[in-house]
């Protein structure tokens, strides 16, 4: 909208009635003369922690008011909260008729946060569960097909709260998790009181819930496992297993995590016949070559 890629940006996709807006935080008093953008609808703020190194959001509605203000004028509201300080950019759904009421948002409001859960790729901020409100089957059908549109426009914006961390699953509308038909073979861990299950990922490599920790990391444990242990604190039962599948930057990273060591997730990381990432990756490598 402004000529320049890190500016505001406005998405829409053929024969969709939505429309998508994504808006720097420093960019939204430019956004002032914009008409559609003070009606009703749904948005959701980004930013990061710079301690634990991850994606924060925060999802949240908008109503149309008297004063004429709707989304964007919610939006800004939030820039005085301090608990919200951390939003750099913020993405606004709304509909090119102004066609959402009350009922609506409410729904698409508790779909966005739920499956922002359920992918775990992000931390959301929202101190409550909010409420979907009542809805008709058909009404519900017709919103999950409008959210799956969004998620579409969100992705191609780079957003990818909704993209669950393991490739071999995917979030539906519905909130739940369905597994793939493809994707990277499950890898297994069994050394130093840790055990665990996880795949490789286009980003990194992912430890799936159920996955258990040595309790005592060693004296020596490195300070990228120990910070990652701070920070998925609240993923460990009592018993130190995970309960979210949780996304790391490489295998090494994740097997020490689990273990509490400094290791080597291409030796420790082995496939259902005890062969290694390492020897799995240069026996693919071979494969290449021949």
């Amino acid at each position: 909208m402004d000529g320049a890629p890190n500016g505001r940006i406005k998405c829409s996709l053929t024969n969709w009635i939505g429309v998508v807006y994504s808006i720097p935080r420093t960019d939204l008093p430019k956004c002032k003369d914009r008409p559609d953008l003070n009606q009703t609808g749904v948005y959701i703020l980004f930013g990061g922690d710079d301690e634990h190194s991850e994606e924060l959001v925060y999802v949240g509605q908008a109503r149309e008011r008297k004063n004429g203000a709707g989304v964007l004028g919610r939006i800004v509201e939030h820039i005085g909260e301090e608990k919200l300080d951390y939003f750099t950019h913020a993405l606004a759904i709304i509909t090119s008729n102004d066609s959402f009421g009350a009922t609506e948002i409410s729904y698409l409001e508790n779909a966005f946060y739920n499956q922002a859960l359920a992918a775990g790729r992000v931390r959301v901020t929202n101190g409550n569960d909010p409420s979907s409100g009542k809805v008709t089957e058909e009404k519900q059908a017709e919103l999950d097909e409008f959210i799956s549109y969004a998620k579409i426009a969100i992705g191609s914006l780079g957003f990818r709260l909704f993209d669950s961390v393991d490739d071999a699953k995917s979030t539906a509308s519905s909130g739940a998790t369905r597994l793939e038909s493809d994707g990277e073979p499950l890898l297994y861990l069994d050394a130093a009181e840790a055990k665990g299950t996880g795949r490789q990922t286009a980003d990194g490599f992912v430890v799936l819930a159920g996955s258990r920790l040595r309790p005592q990391g060693a004296q020596s444990i490195p300070k990228r496992a120990k910070a990652n242990r701070e920070k998925y604190a609240d993923r460990l039962s009592d018993d130190f297993v995970l309960t979210q599948d949780t996304l790391f930057t490489s295998p090494s990273a994740a097997s020490d995590f689990l273990m509490g060591v400094s290791s080597s997730g291409k030796l420790y990381w082995k496939n259902d016949q005890g062969i290694s990432l390492g020897e799995l990756e240069k026996r693919e490598l071979e494969e290449l070559d021949t």
